[in-house]
């Protein structure tokens, strides 16, 4: 290291040429805000020089452009972005999004250890800086059925790997605030060490009690107000911008100069089509100060603030001594990236091409039963029914009730009221659960779509029409080993194999972006009036997140964490 040290110091100084020379533009000073003409002098992986004049063995040409540190998404599930981490690598890498905190989650919740194992050795392979929380909650809870059980001690032997950052998401803060044993065992190992949290609309005491367990970001802020109590209680904020959970616009007020130490952004769950039409963490940057958010609040966030909440402290500014993770843009405002470099490595296809593979897991996880159109019955009962309420662009449920039409002895569905059926088949092959439910907001008048990806247990999820459809689809996602499947009128009309868990495909992004593109139009012709349909879906499983959602297990009241008839 000595040596490397002597050529970090050397070619800062000026002595030698740099290795990489930036010249002709200038930099966003996340420090001063400035926007500063000069140089920047690469050696190796690291920053050695700015504000100043540098010659350098290869000298590229930025003028009229401006660099800013590489951008940090501080939380995400990659499975989410249905593609493996080295094809996500490829996928946003090139956007500027040099560092990604992921949480594998749901790989974890099918596979265990094994998904885990399997994130880790891609995080080895991937040209930018895949870093890896230790799934806390695996199952979620107890009112569904998981593939995989991690105990606390399942985890501690990853604690030091060079990849993981500390604890994901502590999902299950009921458990925490009435000290359920299980989580306190997990929360106790970690202290000292990083947790995420994961609170959507806690406050008061409860929070107080929640945060007491050293718990320090939360990602589910729906509100400016929920948000500023949580910054007032020491929580840095992670502002979240997925396919499906859209908290940018809510959360502006408190994108300030002020507040920005205390904010980062996350995509969380972002699908490679939204990607590809819109951006990653760009589209959110870009979007903010369309609306008039100040460029260096926004720039702080994706970068410096992002690094220092997640103890990432080699990165975040263009400065001498630091990473070089840079982002070579046409304008602040428009936040396109030209040239991108991880760890002083520009990013090219060549640079891609330097990875080694890593073998695919849980290429055989569906392992649910024959499912029939009867199965989907739901008895009728006087009274209400209660429905599951969809509102777009959130993974927050209502719990709605209706009186339903009877069909028979049976519960009809209501399509003048947008209700219709859903249900959830425990897929892992462990007790073959089935629940039936209805749900209102999908927009579809005929037909069904199904799902292996529910969070957070990953059972097949299946709303429709017509239970022959919805069982044909159901069946269809065993023979492809996982996916989506759209069915209409006894026809699959759209499908994605997602065979890597269930949960992602072997294909390259492009090729899964051009068939998510057909799948989105399949369901469209169902009737489906939601921006995203499948991910919309894949959150009606999610039991932590209120108010009334399905399981394996049957309807979830969130707000109470029990089941219901």
């Amino acid at each position: 290291m000595s040596e490397m040290l002597e050529r970090f110091i050397d070619q800062g100084v000026g002595r030698v040429p740099a290795d990489i020379v930036l010249k002709g533009g200038r930099f966003f000073d996340l420090v001063t805000g400035e926007l500063i003409a000069s140089d920047i002098a690469i050696c190796g992986d690291r920053i050695v020089g700015t504000y100043g004049d540098y010659e350098g063995r290869e000298e590229i040409d930025i003028t009229g452009r401006i660099v800013v540190p590489g951008f940090i998404d501080t939380h995400l599930h990659i499975e989410s972005s249905l593609v493996t981490p080295h094809e996500f690598d490829r996928c946003v890498l090139p956007l500027g999004i040099t560092t990604a905190i992921c949480d594998p989650h749901e790989i974890a919740n099918v596979l265990g250890t094994e998904g885990i194992q399997f994130f880790l050795e891609s995080a080895m392979e991937t040209i930018m800086d895949i870093r890896v929380q230790l799934s806390s909650c695996v199952p979620a809870t107890h009112l569904e059925t998981a593939g995989a059980d991690l105990p606390i001690e399942r985890l501690v032997p990853f604690r030091h790997h060079p990849k993981v950052i500390g604890l994901a998401e502590f999902m299950n803060f009921p458990g925490v605030v009435h000290k359920d044993p299980i989580c306190l065992a997990k929360l106790d190992a970690f202290q000292g060490g990083h947790i995420d949290g994961h609170a959507p609309l806690l406050s008061g005491k409860e929070l107080n009690g929640y945060l007491a367990t050293g718990i320090r970001t939360d990602h589910e802020c729906t509100t400016a107000a929920e948000a500023l109590e949580k910054i007032r209680k020491g929580m840095h904020i992670l502002v979240r911008e997925g396919s499906v959970s859209k908290d940018l616009n809510a959360l502006m007020p408190i994108i300030t100069e002020r507040l920005s130490p205390y904010l980062a952004l996350c995509t969380d769950d972002r699908n490679p089509l939204d990607i590809a039409e819109q951006g990653h963490l760009d589209h959110m940057i870009r979007t903010a100060i369309a609306a008039g958010v100040e460029p260096l609040a926004i720039y702080r966030a994706a970068s410096i603030s992002a690094a220092r909440a997640f103890g990432l402290r080699d990165r975040g500014l263009v400065a001498p001594g630091w990473r070089a993770d840079l982002v070579v843009i046409d304008s602040l405002e428009r936040c396109r990236a030209e040239i991108v470099f991880s760890g002083g490595r520009r990013v090219t296809d060549a640079l891609f091409a330097t990875r080694k593979p890593v073998e695919p897991v849980g290429l055989d996880s569906v392992k649910a039963g024959a499912i029939k159109a009867a199965d989907f019955a739901a008895p009728y009962a006087e009274g209400q029914t209660s429905v599951i309420g969809v509102l777009p662009g959130k993974i927050i449920t209502e719990h709605r009730r209706f009186h339903l039409p009877a069909e028979g002895n049976q519960t009809g569905i209501d399509l003048g009221r947008d209700i219709i059926k859903v249900a959830v088949i425990e897929r892992h092959g462990v007790n073959g659960n089935h629940a039936n439910g209805f749900v209102q907001g999908f927009g579809l008048k005929k037909g069904a779509i199904a799902s292996t990806v529910g969070h957070d247990s990953h059972n097949i999820c299946v709303v429709g029409v017509n239970e022959e459809d919805m069982a044909l689809a159901a069946n269809r996602l065993g023979e492809i080993k996982g996916g989506f499947v759209v069915v209409n009128d006894g026809k699959v009309t759209g499908e994605i194999a997602l065979p890597v868990a269930g949960l992602m495909s072997l294909e390259p992004h492009e090729r899964v972006r051009d068939i998510l593109h057909h799948l989105r139009q399949a369901a469209f012709a169902l009737g489906a009036t939601l921006e995203e349909p499948f991910l919309q879906l894949a959150f009606l499983p999610l039991p932590v997140i209120p108010h009334l959602k399905i399981s394996d297990k049957g309807l979830v009241d969130v707000d109470t964490f029990t089941l219901i008839g």
